[in-house]
C-alpha cells in the first residue's frame, strides 16, 4: 500500500496473527475427542470424583447412554422456585456457616451432601439429615432432584430469598465467580457485585418460575 512502509506492514501482519492466534486459543474442545466446540455446550458429570468435563454433542450422548459408564449427562433447564418453604429457623437447622450453599443427592454416597462456596473452592457442610427430611416434606420438589447433576441453589444472601433448580454445573460455576473474584477475608465488593450478577443473570435464564409446593407457607 502506497505510503505504508514496509516495517508498518510487517507489525501490522503480526499483529493480526497475534489477535488471530488468540482466537484460536480461546477456543473451545471437547474433552473427551477434542473436537472444538461453541461456548454453549454440554457438560458430563463423573459423580466419584464430581469431575466435569465440556463435551461435544456426539460424545454427551455416546458417554452418558453408554451402559455402566462413570459419565453422567448434566442437564440444561434452570428453575427458580416460587413458594419455596425455607423459615430462618430451618435455615440454621441445615448447619451452613454462610447464607449460600447448593444440596444435591449423590449416588456414590447414597445421600444428600450440601455444599457450600468459598475462596477457597466448594466446602462440604455437616448436614443434619433430619433436617433436610423436614424441608423435602415440606417442599416435593426436592425429591425430584437428579442425582449427581441436579441441585437446589440456596441464595440468602444480603437479605435475598432466592431458590433455583440448577443443573450441578451452574453450582461450580459460582464456586469459580468466588474463587476468582474473593479478596481478603470479607470477600471485598469485586466479591459481592460478582454474587449479585451471578443471580441476576440466573434470574434472567430462569424466566419462568416453578411453583414448587402448591399452597405452601411463605418464607420467613
Amino acid at each position: 500500500m502506497e505510503g505504508v512502509s514496509q516495517q508498518q506492514a510487517t507489525n501490522w501482519v503480526a499483529s493480526l496473527q497475534r489477535f488471530l492466534g488468540a482466537k484460536k486459543a480461546a477456543a473451545e474442545h471437547c474433552d473427551l475427542c477434542s473436537a472444538e466446540i461453541g461456548n454453549e455446550h454440554a457438560h458430563l458429570i463423573e459423580p466419584d470424583s464430581r469431575r466435569l468435563s465440556c463435551a461435544c454433542r456426539i460424545c454427551a450422548l455416546l458417554f452418558a447412554n453408554s451402559e455402566g459408564g462413570k459419565y453422567r449427562l448434566v442437564p440444561r433447564e434452570v428453575r427458580q422456585l416460587r413458594d419455596f418453604n425455607l423459615s430462618d429457623a430451618r435455615w440454621d437447622a441445615l448447619l451452613i456457616p454462610i447464607n449460600m450453599a447448593f444440596f444435591f443427592r449423590s449416588s456414590t454416597r447414597a445421600q444428600v451432601l450440601a455444599m457450600y462456596p468459598g475462596p477457597a473452592g466448594a466446602t462440604e457442610s455437616t448436614l443434619d439429615l433430619d433436617a433436610w427430611g423436614d424441608l423435602a416434606g415440606d417442599n416435593p420438589v426436592l425429591r425430584d432432584l437428579e442425582e449427581d447433576v441436579e441441585a437446589l441453589l440456596v441464595n440468602r444472601v444480603e437479605g435475598a430469598h432466592d431458590y433455583y433448580r440448577v443443573p450441578i454445573d451452574r453450582c461450580y460455576e459460582l464456586v469459580g465467580v468466588l474463587r476468582n473474584h474473593w479478596r481478603g477475608i470479607s470477600g471485598g465488593p469485586g466479591a459481592h457485585e460478582a454474587i449479585r450478577t451471578f443471580f441476576a443473570n440466573l434470574q434472567v435464564q430462569a424466566p419462568t418460575s416453578a411453583t414448587c409446593n402448591p399452597g405452601a407457607r411463605a418464607h420467613a
